[in-house]
């Protein structure tokens, strides 16, 4: 199982369009506490549709307890890296880690010992960066692909 992580999310509708992708895809979606928002938002309920229930879901209270249960590589995902996402070789266990909107991941949870790399999802010059549910979209699908797509239909 990959794992997708949410440091902090600020924004319902792109944690909502996360828990659909962890459901549609059968990762496991980790989001590290503060949340901006309550889990019952209208906005979460509606960006995540009926999938809520079919959706792996488990809100963390700091970084060390999410990162406790994700046995694989930790890849954070910034700006600040000119390694890009596709050159990684992910493997089934790994977690994707994201920082919240629209500042991104602080630059101590760039260095924990527990990150094995910071990555990056190419883009036009001048653009500052995607939608948090997109970007994990990205980076999910790719690791999901080299992974053989275990589960999917």
């Amino acid at each position: 199982m990959l794992h997708i992580i949410f440091f902090e999310p600020k924004i319902p509708g792109n944690t909502g369009a996360a828990i659909r992708l962890s459901a549609c895809t059968g990762s496991m979606l980790h989001l590290i506490e503060p949340l901006a928002f309550d889990m019952d938002d209208a906005k979460l309920r509606r960006a995540g549709l009926d999938y809520h229930d079919l959706a792996h879901v488990k809100v963390h209270p700091s970084l060390e307890d999410a990162l406790a249960e994700i046995p694989g590589k930790i890849w954070a995902f910034t700006g600040h890296s000119s390694t890009l996402y596709t050159d990684i070789s992910y493997s089934d266990g790994d977690g994707l880690l994201f920082g919240p909107e629209p500042d991104g991941l602080p630059q101590w949870v760039l260095d924990h010992p527990e990150v094995d790399g910071l990555v990056r999802i190419h883009m036009r010059p001048g653009a500052r960066s995607l939608n948090l549910a997109n970007s994990a979209s990205i980076a999910l699908y790719e690791a999901w692909r080299q992974c053989g797509f275990p589960g999917g239909a």
